[in-house]
């Protein structure tokens, strides 16, 4: 009887951990299956380098290249948002918070992790937009730079949290050592702490990158939906998760906007998968540095 039970839990403990890949191969399949039709049609080049995004005109214009741009000029911006913030508060409570302090900041920041991307939106479009709009004297506040710093501060809590999980596996002697030789506590915490935490924080930044690139709601509410290529921040944009959630309800199922719609989920999909792998690889490499190292 214990071994059959032993038996059950194995089969259903292996049934859970092949259920994701599962769901990633099918997901998978999905999009590159709906958007085949469409490069039939289109020219790949022509999907990703075209200027124009006009999908009802006739004949349709897929050109992805506002939309791509959109999506990089949000996150950049987010990225100088989150990192700064991030790697600063989780510095901040690995390092310099006593007890308590971490102890209320930690769980806070957790929070602040798990709060729904509408409610950002939210708070985006009715305080941040208004207020941006009226210290740039803006015709709206509806712009990439408003989209960034939502994404920013949505990000903040993801980078903070796995910076400092990071941070806290960095062995106590390696801060003795450094302060045993003469070392200060600014250049233990510069040459010694953050290094040796640098695949954790790596893979927090990238992570923070995944979480920026792929939103979809928040950027649909504060980025004003124009689906031209920025040449500032201060202009109102369509980033690409948003042209998805935006349109889909509109286009004709099976038709080639519906298929261009997963032909941009397909190119986020892989954008995303990048920056997972990329994250893999440098947690890998610097644990292989650090073992060399001890």
């Amino acid at each position: 009887m214990h071994r059959v039970r032993e038996n059950i839990y194995k089969w259903v403990f292996a049934i859970m951990a092949f259920a994701s890949i599962i769901f990633l191969v099918g997901i998978t399949i999905t999009l590159i299956t709906q958007s085949f039709p469409l490069f039939r049609e289109i020219p790949v080049k022509s999907f990703l380098l075209g200027k124009a995004w006009y999908p009802t005109y006739d004949p349709p214009e897929f050109g992805t290249f506002p939309l791509v741009a959109a999506s990089v000029f949000v996150t950049f911006g987010a990225l100088l948002v989150c990192v700064p913030l991030g790697i600063g508060s989780a510095l901040y409570m690995n390092e310099i918070a006593g007890y308590r302090q971490k102890s209320l900041l930690k769980p806070l920041i957790e929070i602040l992790a798990s709060i729904p991307s509408v409610v950002y939106g939210f708070f985006g479009m009715v305080i941040v937009a208004p207020f941006i709009q009226k210290v740039f004297n803006l015709p709206t506040g509806l712009t990439a730079f408003t989209g960034s710093i939502v994404l920013g501060i949505m990000a903040t809590p993801t980078v903070a949290s796995i910076a400092e999980d990071a941070l806290s596996f960095v062995p106590k002697s390696f801060r003795e050592a450094s302060l045993a030789v003469g070392a200060n506590r600014w250049q233990t915490l510069i040459k010694v702490v953050i290094p040796s935490a640098g695949s954790g924080i790596s893979t927090a930044v990238i992570l923070g990158i995944s979480r920026a690139i792929g939103e979809t709601m928040t950027v649909l509410m504060v980025t004003g939906g124009a689906a031209i290529i920025p040449k500032s921040f201060f202009q109102p944009v369509r980033p690409m998760t948003s042209t998805i959630a935006a349109e889909m309800g509109e286009a004709v199922f099976g038709g080639l906007h519906y298929n261009a719609l997963f032909a941009i989920g397909l190119v986020l999909f892989i954008i995303t998968l990048f920056f997972n792998i990329l994250a893999e690889f440098i947690s890998n490499r610097y644990r292989l540095k650090l073992g060399a190292g001890r």
